[in-house]
């Protein structure tokens, strides 16, 4: 049977209908907004698979090109691998609902958000998120929701749910917040350099305006009316726990305390190897349990030394920022470069400089677009001391490489100030916390060593925290194992003004609005810290760019002159840049863009151009060239492809009687623009420029 709730939201009506469709899903809802309609599913298996130890979760977000009433670009017609949008936005799915499942339910579950219908003015994926939380309200599947999401942007200092494109292209901020009944779990976003108070509005404006959504959510789970499945408590053999805690317990102890990652975490293994050997022939069969006992000591023993002692992993108290190192222009070819280290997190970033040419091209259910900013962020096994098998980037590279590139985003320079496309390029050297902040560092630094004018450096900072009950600790620079154990990963990045970019997110629902204001407050006195240390590598961007870098030079012509400058078939284009060697960008709007590290070059097709282009003036001087001569007079070309008419009475100061008595074909002649007709013809005199001085 089918059911359906309404909920008026942000002027516009969302619906979800369960009953429908994909009825053979443990959990299905169909999501609508105006002609937006997303289909999500949720299936969970009805067993875990044999010694499964952890929640094999997976969220699968596509977009459909019919949706948009398009068909794929290009040779293949078939939607292929995720685009970096539906991956960003599976990870947005994942991250609230993750955290909500019984820590004992370890059966597999998927998620698959499918959108069928698609316009621009209302996001599919923000509507995902919420259905993502409907299908699982609907299901058998246990689940400790709801939780929705929603898109915050704010124009003219006024807060608004789910914006539209155009009040998007007007916002100074746009943060998506996915939030529970009573906590914020998930906040991803970009802002112009906003204050942290009002950054801090913003996410509990969200969190108040979702909350119609979850009374929709729990309506319609009693409507359907599917009852949840039964989870058995996890029984905990406290005979081998007692063992495993008189052979280890006070080891680890010990072992949390070694301030080397790769020391901790050698003889948390050597301990570990010790308590197997010494239990497995009595408990056969038991390694996950023990672990997961070894596992328990260290989070617990972890999060104690720092709510008691004052003192983390790594020795430091809560807000000091580990130790900071910095180099600029160390990659000989590359156009800036920087190589950014904190502690034991290393990012060696480069930054590349190009044409229109450069851009990326994006083909998505509304049609193409172009991008020509671009952050790639690697992250290969050996930055922690590991083997992987590498085939592209994975959902975690493509969100970092996001976060970051956000964060920078908002300090680029105009296009009609620098009229590049640029690419930076982050590899992770060394990894133990943080390395998107890292990113943010040395992509800042090596903008600067590139010499792109943003309008101000741009640091990152995590931070995390650690919550029982009252007692709380909130910490800057967090660790990789900080970020394990911890309650919150809350990364900000900005500019001594303001906030750049920011994700959070929260395992607990204790995060009050208080916790989150110190959060905030204590991530800019540590921001301003690394700002500081940055400094000292580069303050400002260099006054030159890279010798390898394009010069782009930008002029104007009249719009309907490009196809002079096109030539049919693009001849004209390809002959200026293979006599040059340069690279042409035109755009509509009739500004053409000349690249070339060859200054010689550029000034060489600019004149071109300008000669393609360049128009008659009444009253000017041209020196031309006599194309064909008539009884009535001569055809003289002032430029390249543009002719005028000088008259037999134009010819000179006495009576002529034949044109051949003073112009002849190929003739050089000096001439004076006299007229120019409304059909565009162009009248010329050699007796009006007699005596007058050579134009330059």
């Amino acid at each position: 049977m089918a059911h359906t709730v309404e909920i008026p939201f942000g002027g516009k009506t969302i619906t979800i209908e369960t009953g429908r469709m994909a009825k053979q899903a443990s959990g299905a809802v169909v999501v609508s907004c105006g002609d937006t309609i997303v289909l999500v599913t949720a299936v969970a298996a009805k067993t875990a698979k044999e010694g499964q130890s952890f929640f094999p979760l997976t969220v699968n977000y596509q977009e459909k090109f019919y949706a948009g009433g398009r068909i794929p670009g290009g040779f293949f017609k078939r939607e292929a691998r995720p685009t970096d949008s539906e991956t960003l936005t599976c990870r947005l799915i994942d991250r609230p609902i993750r955290p909500l499942f019984p820590e004992n339910f370890l059966n597999d579950t998927q998620i698959i958000a499918t959108v069928i219908s698609a316009e621009k003015d209302c996001d599919p994926g923000i509507l995902a998120m919420t259905g993502a939380s409907a299908s699982l309200m609907v299901s058998d599947i246990p689940f400790q929701g709801p939780i929705a999401g929603v898109r915050v942007g704010r124009v003219d200092g006024k807060f608004i749910a789910n914006p539209s494109t155009e009040e998007l292209a007007a916002s100074d901020l746009e943060i998506v917040v996915a939030a529970s009944r009573d906590a914020v779990i998930m906040v991803e976003g970009g802002a112009a350099e906003v204050s942290e108070e009002d950054m801090l509005e913003a996410i509990f404006f969200g969190h108040a305006s979702v909350q119609p959504l979850l009374d929709a959510q729990e309506k319609l789970a009693s409507l359907a009316g599917v009852p949840k499945r039964t989870i058995e408590p996890p029984v905990i053999d406290e005979a081998l726990k007692a063992k495993v805690t008189g052979l280890a317990y006070d080891k680890i102890r010990g072992a949390v305390r070694i301030k080397s990652k790769v020391e901790r975490h050698d003889r948390i293994d050597e301990i570990t190897d010790e308590v197997l050997t010494a239990l497995l022939p009595e408990h056969e069969g038991r390694e996950r349990e023990i672990k997961e006992f070894l596992g328990d000591f260290e989070y617990k023993l972890v999060r104690e030394h720092i709510l008691k002692d004052g003192e983390r992993i790594d020795g430091r108290d809560t807000k000091t920022i580990r130790p900071i190192t910095t180099e600029v222009k160390l990659l000989p070819r590359a156009h800036g470069s920087s190589l950014f280290t904190r502690g034991e997190t290393q990012a060696l970033v480069a930054t590349t400089l190009g044409t229109g040419s450069d851009e990326q091209r994006i083909d998505s259910v509304y049609g193409e677009s172009k991008k020509r900013f671009l952050l790639h962020y690697n992250f290969p096994p050996y930055s922690v001391g590991e083997t992987s098998f590498r085939l592209g980037p994975g959902r975690r590279e493509i969100g970092h490489g996001a976060l970051a590139e956000r964060a920078l985003e908002r300090v680029l320079p105009s296009y009609d100030i620098f009229p590049y496309t640029v690419r930076i390029v982050s590899e992770i050297l060394e990894s133990n916390g943080s390395s998107s902040m890292a990113t943010v560092c040395g992509g800042s630094q090596a903008l600067m060593d590139a010499g792109v004018p943003i309008k101000a450096p741009v640091a990152g900072i995590a931070m995390g925290l650690i919550k029982e009950d009252a007692d709380v600790a909130i910490l800057s620079d967090i660790l990789g194992d900080e970020d394990h154990l911890g309650d919150m990963d809350f990364k900000v990045a900005g500019t001594e003004k303001g906030v750049t970019a920011l994700q959070m997110d929260i395992k607990i629902t204790g995060v009050t609005r208080a916790i989150m204001q110190q959060a905030l407050q204590q991530a800019r006195e540590g921001r301003l810290h690394i700002l500081g240390r940055m400094a000292e590598g580069i303050t400002t961007h260099r006054s030159e760019l890279s010798a390898y870098a394009p010069r782009i030079t930008s002029i104007w012509i009249k719009t309907d002159r490009i196809r002079d400058v096109i030539g049919a078939g693009g001849k004209t284009i390809r002959s200026i840049t293979e006599s040059t060697g340069v690279t042409i960008d035109i755009e509509d709007t009739g500004r053409i863009n000349i690249a070339s590290c060859d200054a010689t070059a550029c000034e060489k097709a600019i004149k071109i151009i300008r000669d393609l282009t360049a128009e008659a003036e009444e009253g000017k001087l041209y020196m031309g060239t006599v194309k064909k001569v008539m009884e009535f007079g001569a055809f003289v070309e002032i430029f390249p492809g543009t002719e005028g008419l000088v008259h037999i009475s134009e010819l000179d100061t006495e009576r002529v009687k034949k044109v051949t008595d003073i112009l002849n074909d190929g003739d050089k002649v000096l001439v004076k623009c006299i007229g120019i007709d409304k059909q565009g013809k162009i009248k010329l005199s050699r007796k009006e420029a007699l005596g007058a001085a050579l134009p330059e």
